[in-house]
């Protein structure tokens, strides 16, 4: 295992498995998916061997580590590695990428031979890059990956999304572009401040070697902290993500903000704080600001909405509120909890928008008052429905209570007025989520024409498509310790970069002297 260049192997495999579905006969084009969901599982597969040859008690920096010269006059390299933060985001990644192939099984006719492989080739090439991009331990290389995966998100929302597709895309590529285009000026400056050389980009030899004078290296810090805030994505660089969630199909709104967009909050933490400790400490009160404003902002606007995915959407712009505020309270609670709520992000994201995905599909409506009474109807996609919506509201048992309750302690431990707001956005989640359950499936039965028939409950597939999300939100939400047991090793390594430690606990007063 420690000759078999892991990472590597984790992208070749959906490629390959890309190039074969593109190249399948148009005869044979119903064999796209089943090869797809095949390449995905194996993929799948080499991410568990990663995670059990981790080992959380080494004092290196990064694990299953690949490093090749690329551009030695760049000072670029092929370097691949992992720690316990970008591990744990793979590992999910791989999971939800089957999930959501088999949930898009019947996206595409069959007879639309050529967008039907299309549609899973590109999603393969997608599931590579987005391995890549939490694997890259090269700057430079991070930011090939980091734009590369705008090609195939761009293609998925602008062919195969709903009405305003073309849109949407062109809203999310624009936005993407500019916010990367913003980090490329910080990318080049990194490298001319740094010890260069012919691997002048690697993170290991740039964290703690950036010879530049403080007001260069905070503008740096600034280049990709606007880069990654659009990306999670934080108020006010946000807007593009309701209209390309709403637009795309399920499946693909389940990676665009259950995966893609933590490469943002990722990116805060790997470069933010590795690479600019002292211009992360002091843009602090700002972005910690920013953060409680998204909790808040994301949540109201999602009690206002009427179309299912668009509010499913706003919940993701507090969720990620939460998120950067447990990055930037720079505690240990704090961090744990933030990579933690970003996995749990991913399996609660996917439950909701596949769960609605599957609803639409049998009424032909995104809009919650085209619907009620469902339960009477299709009860147990009603039930799974409610379970998704109580992770994403965090209720204690399930898997967002736990990373949500990290991320409030540990502020509270440096920020306590911004934690005391933030805690307002758990109160606002229950309104969201209670208020779109009720009006969807509580209720009298619904009529239907008497010349069809009433809607199917969950299918098999689709059962099996939403048990492993499930199952993330009950076995993480009681016994989140291995992957704790992954992340918190990375995060402490983190505050020792920066260069603080944990508040310490007041002393009561009045102890005896």
């Amino acid at each position: 295992m420690n000759s078999l260049p892991l990472l590597t192997v984790m992208m070749v495999v959906p490629v390959l498995g890309a190039v074969v579905v593109a190249a399948l006969p148009a005869g044979s084009a119903r064999l796209a998916r089943p090869v797809a969901l095949g390449a995905s599982l194996v993929t799948l597969a080499l991410a568990v061997a990663g995670w059990v040859a981790f080992d959380t008690g080494s004092d290196a920096m990064f694990q299953l580590t690949e490093t090749h010269s690329w551009i030695p006059q760049f000072g670029v390299s092929y370097a691949l590695g992992v720690d316990g933060i970008a591990l744990a985001l793979i590992v999910m990644a791989t999971i939800l990428t089957p999930v959501c192939l088999l949930a898009a099984w019947n996206d595409v006719d069959e007879a639309e031979t050529g967008r039907l492989k299309r549609y899973f080739a590109l999603m393969l090439v997608l599931e590579a890059f987005m391995v890549g991009v939490f694997a890259a331990t090269d700057v430079f290389l991070f930011y090939v990956f980091f734009e590369a995966m705008l090609i195939p998100v761009y293609f998925l929302i602008g062919l195969y999304g709903g009405g305003r597709r073309q849109y949407a895309a062109m809203k999310f590529l624009l936005f993407s572009l500019a916010g990367g285009l913003v980090m490329l000026v910080s990318v080049i400056a990194v490298y001319f401040v740094g010890p260069g050389g012919d691997q002048g980009f690697l993170v290991e030899k740039l964290i703690g070697n950036l010879d530049g004078s403080e007001a260069a290296l905070r503008w740096m810090f600034v280049g990709f902290f606007v880069a990654f805030a659009v990306k999670a994505p934080m108020w006010p660089v946000h807007t593009w993500l309701p209209d390309a969630a709403t637009e795309s199909r399920p499946a693909t709104a389940v990676l665009l903000v259950g995966v893609l967009d933590k490469v943002g909050t990722y990116g805060m933490i790997r470069f933010c704080l590795q690479l600019f400790p002292e211009a992360s400490q002091w843009a602090t009160p700002v972005v910690i600001t920013l953060a409680v404003v998204s909790v808040i902002y994301g949540a109201l606007l999602a009690i206002g909405q009427k179309d299912m995915m668009r509010l499913i959407a706003f919940t993701s712009i507090s969720h990620f509120g939460f998120i950067v505020l447990g990055i930037f309270a720079m505690t240990s609670v704090g961090g744990a909890g933030s990579t933690l709520y970003m996995v749990n992000h991913g399996f609660s994201t996917a439950g909701l928008f596949l769960l609605a995905g599957f609803l639409v599909t049998r009424h032909g409506s995104k809009m919650i008052p085209d619907y009620g009474g469902w339960q009477r109807v299709t009860p147990v996609l009603a039930g799974t429905f409610l379970v998704a919506g109580l992770s994403s509201l965090a209720l204690p048992g399930l898997s967002s209570f736990v990373s949500e309750f990290l991320v409030l302690q540990g502020t509270y431990q440096r920020y306590r007025v911004a934690a005391v707001v933030a805690a307002l956005g758990i109160v606002l989640a229950a309104l969201y989520i209670l208020l779109m359950y009720q009006r969807v499936m509580t209720g009298p039965k619904p009529a239907f024409p008497e010349d069809q028939a009433p809607p199917r409950d969950l299918s098999l597939r689709e059962r099996w498509v939403v048990a492993p999300i499930i199952a993330s939100f009950v076995v993480l939400g009681f016994y989140p310790k291995p992957v704790l047991d992954i992340i918190n090793p990375a995060v402490d390594k983190t505050l020792q970069i920066i260069g603080v430690s944990d508040p310490q606990p007041a002393e009561a007063s009045g102890s005896a002297q």
